[in-house]
């Protein structure tokens, strides 16, 4: 599925009580009021807040996310009941979202200032594709998809508690009131399912009804005497497809196995969840293997295509440079990468998430004289991977148990042992991830057949202690280097698989320096004495990760989503170079995984990073 580019809305506030779309020729709220409109509607029309209390977690489904309102309301009626659920995950899809200027004086009087000012402040780059918005320490979840909601519904991957049907007019916007995308929405109902419009249209009534909701009139908002309320009712249920089913629904408890960048981010997205995280390492501390390189980039990718890779890479990239932000870790931000096959003019742009320089400006912007264009991705940059682990594992609250090597992994009654080369009890906990890199593989045994193909790379960089050019911001290309703050650089980094020699190695500085004078414009390499770090990578066919359960016992399903897996198990891994780039969005998937939560990406990522894709492929074309 290409990502079309998104186009953002154009406003007319020049009626500040009804500001319009003149694309739709509509207003977006009531002059009544926005807020009074949403909570009539949307929050009373769908029963809340009485359904959400007692739950665990409440999911509200929207269509046009519009100006925010409906989630402003959502979220306050959430705050305001002391009897909430422990969990609000607000989805909304939206097809021409505002611009943040847009956004911030859409709310400029808001009733609810302290939370559109959060809004606004976490209000993404206009990407295509799923957006996670962490509110409330992420008690409150806004996923906003950005697209044409007639894509996007097919593929998400959830089930609402609420549906709030929004947009402008049927007769000015009929792609969001359709029969198609009415049918698309009730996928993702289960029953008792609520849903809740301001519009009458009859269609749209005939076809809920048609889908199996029991359809009413109720008293409207304002100058609308009537609106709709429906409630998902079928004769029939329709059957989950045993992929989608959470691995480890209601766990309260998980031991997760690595204490590096991986392990970290499943701690605390599932911390944030109401899971108890137990995170155990071989190693004295955290971020000691993988994760132990003293500097290393994070960045987005583009390709003309716009496919799996460009798409995860992107949703990856923007879910670590809000994470980062919220743990204040410290960093470099922004980042150059050079290209070298694409002229300028030939590059499409996407603003505040990547934005083409030429030789020139980039050469500005590094300090030194580049003689091809470059993506500046001002989001990306540079970190330090073990702070950024330790400020992961400490917002978790993980207990942390090192210099614990695990030896062996065993089903029991309940979940999953971990246990030490003695066939000691370790842990044991109803939901284990392997979150560790290659030295997890050989506690797999039997359920290890998903890992054939998986590489061990290793890989040396170099420290310059007195570097000739410190580059303005990172860059990457032929090689990368960074800035190390004290007159230096890191510079790097080789490849060889399956090679695990740790043994510092001159023929690798020299590599690693001969791309630093390239990437720095110098007539010839720095010499410098061997100093550096080696470390190993555990990198897929398709360089992209694993993320997800493993296959329950038999043959495998036709199809990802159709294949049931071993309860409790989720495997976490194959970060290849892009560990930091991929952790926090893994973390959150591998929690949505876990207790079924709404994915925070779209289906066919999720089949994307599944850790069966291969052995999928190697059953559908034996011998290849």
């Amino acid at each position: 599925m290409k990502s079309p580019s998104i186009l953002p809305a154009d406003v007319d506030f020049s009626d500040p009580a009804a500001p319009a779309s003149p694309a739709f020729g509509d207003v977006y709220h009531s002059r009544a009021g926005a807020l009074a409109q949403a909570r009539h509607v949307f929050v009373a029309g769908n029963g809340l807040p009485g359904r959400w209390q007692g739950r665990e977690r409440f999911v509200v489904l929207e269509t046009g996310f519009g100006l925010g309102n409906n989630f402003l309301a959502t979220w306050d009626a959430w705050r305001q009941d002391p009897a909430r659920c422990g969990r609000l995950v607000f989805v909304s899809v939206e097809k021409h979202p505002l611009r943040r200027d847009d956004l911030a004086r859409a709310h400029a009087a808001s009733p609810l200032p302290e939370l559109a000012a959060q809004l606004v402040e976490r209000w993404p780059p206009l990407t295509a594709g799923l957006h996670t918005l962490g509110f409330d320490g992420g008690r409150v979840e806004l996923l906003l998809g950005l697209g044409d909601a007639r894509t996007l519904s097919r593929e998400l991957v959830l089930d609402a508690d609420a549906i709030y049907l929004d947009g402008f007019s049927p007769k000015l916007n009929p792609e969001l009131w359709d029969d198609w995308l009415l049918k698309s929405l009730a996928r993702h109902a289960v029953p008792g399912t609520t849903v809740a419009t301001w519009s009458i249209n009859r269609p749209m009534r005939r076809t809920l009804a048609s889908l199996g909701f029991d359809v009413e009139l109720a008293p409207g908002f304002a100058n609308k005497p009537e609106m709709t309320v429906a409630r998902f009712a079928p004769r029939h249920v329709p059957q989950r497809p045993a992929g989608r089913e959470p691995l480890a629904p209601g766990a309260k408890r998980a031991v997760i196995v690595g204490a590096g960048l991986a392990g970290a981010a499943c701690a605390l997205a599932l911390s944030r969840v109401g899971v108890a995280c137990t995170v155990v390492d071989a190693l004295p501390g955290p971020a000691q293997a993988s994760s132990g390189n003293p500097a290393g980039l994070f960045h987005g990718t583009v390709n003309p295509d716009d496919g799996p890779h460009a798409r995860f890479n992107r949703a990856a990239a923007l879910a670590t440079q809000s994470l980062l932000a919220e743990l204040g870790v410290a960093h470099q931000p922004g980042l150059l990468r050079l290209e070298t096959r694409l002229a300028v003019e030939q590059m499409l742009e996407a603003p505040g998430y990547v934005q083409a320089l030429s030789a020139d400006e980039a050469s500005a912007q590094a300090g030194t004289g580049f003689a091809h264009p470059a993506w500046l991705y001002p989001g990306g940059g540079a970190v330090d991977p073990a702070a950024y682990t330790r400020a992961m594992l400490a917002a978790s609250g993980a207990q942390l148990r090192l210099s614990t090597p695990v030896a062996a992994l065993r089903e029991a009654d309940g979940g999953w042992q971990l246990l030490d080369a003695n066939g000691q009890l370790i842990e044991q906990a109803r939901l284990v991830v392997l979150a560790g890199g290659h030295g997890q593989l050989s506690l797999l045994g039997d359920l290890g057949e998903w890992a054939q193909g998986l590489v061990v790379q290793r890989g040396q960089l170099t420290h310059l202690a007195d570097a000739p050019w410190q580059p303005g911001l990172p860059v990457a290309g032929d090689g990368y280097a960074i800035a190390d703050g004290r007159g230096g650089a890191w510079c790097g980094a080789t490849v060889q698989d399956g090679d695990l020699d740790p043994a510092l190695r001159d023929a690798d500085q020299t590599e690693n320096l001969t791309r630093y004078a390239r990437l720095a414009g110098l007539a010839t390499p720095p010499q410098a004495p061997l100093a550096g770090r080696v470390g190993w990578r555990l990198v897929a066919p398709d360089r992209l990760p694993l993320i997800g359960g493993l296959a329950a016992p038999g043959a495998l399903a036709d199809q990802l989503r159709l294949q049931p897996r071993r309860p409790g198990l989720v495997v976490c891994t194959a970060f290849a170079s892009r560990g930091i780039t991929w952790a926090a969005l893994a973390g959150q998937l591998v929690a949505a995984l876990a207790l079924g939560a709404p994915r925070p990406l779209e289906a066919e990522l999720l089949d994307a990073v599944d850790p069966l894709r291969f052995a999928l492929r190697r059953q559908r074309r034996p011998g290849r």
